[in-house]
C-alpha cells in the first residue's frame, strides 16, 4: 500500500508542476459551464417585431403594447402591408405581425367560443431556425394572452417552463467533462510514460503493474470529484439550474460514470504508443461521439434510427438522461435504476477488456 500511495503522490506532483495540465483540467470545465449556459444559449431574447395593422383599434393597439411590454420582443412600428418582404429581406425585423381588419370582432367571437377566422397571421424569417420556432410560440402565447375560452389549447411547461437552455445543456457538459478528463487525459498520461521510456523504468518497481496505473489513475480520479462539485455550484449559484434531486444520487452517479471514464482511458492507452496517437483515438472515440450522439447538442429522437442504435453504445448518453431525471425533474434514484445498470455493465466489460489487454501488452 505504501508504493502505490507513492506512485500516487509521484503523479499528483507531476500534474502539480504541469501548469497547462492544470489549465486544463480545472479551468476549462468552468468555462465551458458558463460558455454553455449564457453566451451559447439557445433562448430567443430578442426578437424583432414589426406590425402591420389596416385598423389600429383599441384590441390591436392592447396586443402591440404587450408585445413592446414583452422582453423577449423589440417592437419595430408599424409597417404597410406591401413592405412585410422588404423588411425581413433587409434585416430590419425577424417577424411581422399581420392584424386582420376585424381583429376586434374575431378576438370577440373567440371570448365566446364562437367560430372566427385567423385573427393575426405570424410571418417569419426562417433563415434562423432558432429564432423562428421559438420566437412563433412565444409570441403567439403573447398575442392570445387575454383569449380565456375557445379553441386555443392551454399550454403548460413542465419542469423547466421558462425553456431556459443552460437547464439542458449543465448535465451535457457534465458528462463531456468528465469523460474528456478522466478517460483522454488519463490516457494521454499513460502513453507519454510509453513514449518516453519511463513506463519501463516503472514496470520493474516492485510494484505490481496494474496498481502503478491505478496510482496514475487517482489523482484524475480526485480531480474530476473537483470538477463535479464547482460545477454544480456554478449550476446553482449563477446559472439558477435546480438541483431538484438528492445530491447523493447525483454524486454516487457521476463516481460510477468516472470510473466508466477511467476504464476507457486505460483501454485507450493500451492501443496507442504515441500522445499524438492516444489524441487522435480519444478525439474519435469521445469528442465526435460524446457530442453528436449523445442527446447533447441534438435530440436523439430526431435522429435516423440507424444512429439512435448507435447512441446507445454511448455512456454519456445514459449518464445525460440520468442526470436531467435526476438535477431538473427531481427523480428519485430509483428512477435511474436503467441508467444505472447500463452504465455498471459498460464499466465491467470496459475494466475487464482494459486489464486484459494491458496485461496482453505486458506479455
Amino acid at each position: 500500500m505504501r508504493g502505490f500511495m507513492s506512485f500516487v503522490r509521484k503523479e499528483t506532483l507531476h500534474i502539480l508542476r504541469d501548469p497547462r495540465t492544470m489549465l486544463i483540467v480545472l479551468l476549462m470545465p468552468a468555462i465551458q459551464v458558463l460558455l454553455f449556459g449564457f453566451a451559447m444559449s439557445t433562448e430567443v431574447t430578442d426578437v424583432r417585431v414589426a406590425v402591420v395593422a389596416p385598423h389600429r383599434t383599441e384590441g390591436v393597439r392592447q396586443a402591440v403594447r404587450r408585445i413592446a411590454a414583452n422582453p423577449c420582443f423589440t417592437l419595430r412600428g408599424y409597417v404597410d402591408g406591401t413592405q412585410i418582404d422588404a423588411v425581413l429581406r433587409s434585416g430590419e425585423a425577424d417577424a411581422v405581425a399581420v392584424f386582420a381588419a376585424d381583429y376586434d370582432r374575431q378576438m370577440n367571437a373567440l371570448e365566446l367560443g364562437e367560430a372566427a377566422g385567423e385573427a393575426v397571421q405570424l410571418v417569419f424569417d426562417a433563415s434562423n431556425t432558432n429564432t423562428a420556432s421559438a420566437g412563433a410560440g412565444y409570441l403567439q402565447s403573447v398575442l392570445t394572452a387575454d383569449v380565456r375560452s375557445g379553441p386555443l389549447p392551454e399550454t403548460r411547461l413542465l419542469y423547466n417552463p421558462q425553456m431556459k437552455s443552460s437547464y439542458n445543456f449543465v448535465p451535457g457538459i457534465m458528462g463531456m467533462i468528465f469523460m474528456l478528463i478522466c478517460a483522454m487525459m488519463t490516457s494521454v498520461s499513460i502513453v507519454r510514460e510509453k513514449e518516453t521510456g519511463t513506463m519501463e523504468v516503472l514496470l520493474v518497481s516492485p510494484v505490481r503493474p496494474l496498481r502503478i496505473v491505478a496510482a496514475k489513475m487517482v489523482p484524475y480520479f480526485l480531480l474530476s470529484c473537483f470538477n463535479l462539485a464547482t460545477i454544480l455550484l456554478l449550476a446553482r449559484c449563477v446559472l439558477e439550474v435546480p438541483l431538484s434531486g438528492n445530491l447523493a444520487g447525483i454524486a454516487c452517479l457521476s463516481l460510477l460514470y468516472l470510473l466508466l471514464a477511467l476504464a476507457f482511458g486505460l483501454l485507450i492507452s493500451t492501443f496507442a504508443d504515441k500522445q499524438a496517437t492516444a489524441l487522435l483515438i480519444s478525439g474519435m472515440l469521445l469528442l465526435m461521439p460524446v457530442v453528436m450522439l449523445s442527446g447533447l447538442a441534438f435530440p436523439i429522437e430526431n435522429m435516423p434510427r440507424i444512429l439512435r442504435v448507435v447512441s446507445c453504445a454511448v455512456p454519456t448518453r445514459w449518464y445525460i438522461e440520468a442526470v436531467r431525471k435526476l438535477m431538473i425533474e427531481g427523480l428519485p434514484f430509483a428512477a435511474v435504476m436503467k441508467e444505472v445498470a447500463i452504465l455498471a455493465a459498460m464499466t465491467a466489460v470496459l475494466t475487464a477488456a482494459a486489464i486484459r489487454k494491458f496485461n496482453d501488452k505486458l506479455e
